[in-house]
C-alpha cells in the first residue's frame, strides 16, 4: 500500500483529499493542529497526528511515528498546511510577516527535508506542495502571503531540478479561488496584525473585510477541493508529474495574461482587481 503524508487536513483542501486518498487505497497520515480538528477523520480509519509547522520537535515527532508505522517507508508528500496574512505591506509589521514564512515556507522545508533521505534511499518519492496563483501573481493586501508562496515557487523548483534522477519528483500545485476556511482564518489574522482603522487604507480594507466576512460580492470561480485532488492524483502517480498544477480559471487565466501582456500593463491590470 502506498503511504503519504498530507498536512492541514483540519477542513478544506487537506481534510478532502485526506479522504480521497484513503478511498482510493493509500495509507494516510493526515496532521492536525488541534486534537478535536482530527476527530472526524479518525473516526473513518484515517491516522491522525499532531503538527505544527513552527514546532520543530512536532514536525520531528510526525515522521518519526509515520516511519515506525511505515517500516521506514514513505512514497510522498502533500504539504498543504497554510494561511494568509492580508494587509497592505506598509501597514504590516514584520512579525507578522515572520510568522507567515514559519508556517508557510520555513515549517514546509524541515518537513520536507526529513522525509527526502528516505525518498532518496528507496529511490522513489513524490513530493507536492500547495502553493498557490498568488505564487506567481501578485495581488493588493496579500503581500505577505504571496511573498512566502513566490519563495515557495522559488525553493520548490531548484529542488525538484536538484532531485532530478533521483527517482523523487517535486510538483507544485497552484489554485486559484477553492471552497475552504482559508478566508474566515485569514480574518482572524488581518484584525490580530493590522491597524484597520488607524490605515490610510482603512477603505480598502473595509471592503476586504466585507469579502471575509461574506457579505460582499459572491466569487463564482470557487471550485470545490476535489478539483485540486484531481491534479494531486496526477501528480501523485504520473510517470513524469509536472512542475506546475494550475487549478481554477481565473489562476489558469492569470497565469497566460502574465505572459502574453507587457509588464507594465498586466500590472496595472492586477491593480484594478480588488
Amino acid at each position: 500500500m502506498r503511504s503519504i503524508i498530507v498536512t492541514g487536513c483540519s477542513t478544506g483542501i487537506g481534510a478532502y483529499c485526506a479522504r480521497a486518498l484513503k478511498r482510493d487505497g493509500w495509507q494516510v497520515f493526515a496532521t492536525v493542529r488541534k486534537t478535536e480538528d482530527g476527530d472526524a477523520l479518525k473516526s473513518e480509519g484515517i491516522d491522525v497526528f499532531l503538527m505544527d509547522y513552527t514546532d520543530p520537535a512536532s514536525i520531528e515527532a510526525l515522521v518519526a511515528s509515520v516511519f515506525e508505522r511505515t517500516d521506514g517507508r514513505l512514497d510522498a508528500l502533500f504539504n498543504n498546511g497554510a494561511y494568509g496574512q492580508p494587509g497592505a505591506v506598509e501597514d504590516l509589521p514584520t512579525d507578522a510577516l515572520r510568522a507567515q514564512f514559519e508556517t508557510n515556507l520555513f515549517g514546509w522545508h524541515d518537513l520536507t527535508r526529513r522525509v527526502i533521505p528516505t525518498m532518496r534511499a528507496q529511490g522513489s518519492g513524490r513530493i507536492v506542495q500547495c502553493s498557490s496563483i498568488l505564487g506567481l501573481l501578485p495581488y493588493r493586501w496579500r503581500g505577505a502571503y504571496t511573498a512566502s508562496k513566490y519563495a515557495l515557487e522559488g525553493l520548490s523548483l531548484t529542488l525538484r531540478m536538484e532531485l532530478e534522477g533521483s527517482g523523487v519528483q517535486v510538483s507544485l500545485i497552484e489554485p486559484g479561488p477553492i471552497e475552504s476556511r482559508f478566508t474566515a482564518n485569514a480574518l482572524t489574522h488581518i484584525r490580530q496584525a493590522i491597524d484597520l482603522e488607524g490605515s490610510v487604507h482603512a477603505e480598502d480594507y473595509r471592503r476586504q473585510l466585507a469579502r471575509l466576512q461574506g457579505t460582499g460580492p459572491i466569487n463564482r470561480s470557487k471550485l470545490g477541493p476535489e478539483a485540486v485532488y484531481d491534479v494531486l492524483t496526477h501528480a501523485l502517480t504520473a510517470r513524469r508529474a509536472r512542475p506546475h498544477y494550475l487549478v481554477t480559471k481565473p489562476a489558469k487565466q492569470g497565469a497566460l495574461l502574465k505572459r502574453l501582456l507587457p509588464a507594465d500593463l498586466f500590472y496595472r491590470l492586477m491593480r484594478s482587481l480588488d
